[in-house]
């Protein structure tokens, strides 16, 4: 039986030299309190959806309250991918996303999880197109 809902190794944004062509090439959009950074890659050989997540410092001087926030966007990304990810193997492109948290107030999961799906949903559309 094939695990359904991960977030493995290979599926996290890692690569500073990928980090850094998706902060200077990426495009950008904003589903409050997140801004998304996201880059599109044409055909490749083996198609991949990578997801990274940060927390500025500014808005949050704790290491435990920004990791919590994280840790929240991170299992929403992971409960609702799915969708995202089929559309992308089916396209044979590969898509880096990576999700800044903006807001000033540690957030309740629910908010965090409606976001989230509603930026992934703004995605799908966009790989579509």
């Amino acid at each position: 039986m094939a695990k359904q809902f991960t977030l493995g190794k290979k599926e996290r944004l890692k690569s500073r030299k990928l980090i850094g062509q998706l902060f200077e090439h990426g495009k950008k959009m904003v589903v409050a309190p997140y801004r998304i950074l996201y880059l599109l890659s044409g055909p490749v050989e083996h198609p991949s959806l990578v997801f990274g997540t940060g927390v500025s410092v500014k808005n949050f001087k704790k290491a435990v309250d920004r990791n919590r926030v994280k840790r929240l966007t991170r299992e929403a990304y992971r409960l609702q991918k799915k969708e995202l990810e089929e559309k992308i193997k089916k396209s044979k492109s590969q898509l880096s996303v990576f999700f800044i948290y903006t807001g000033k107030e540690l957030p309740e999961y629910d908010e965090v999880y409606k976001q989230t799906g509603t930026a992934l949903k703004k995605l799908e559309k966009l790989t579509v197109s």
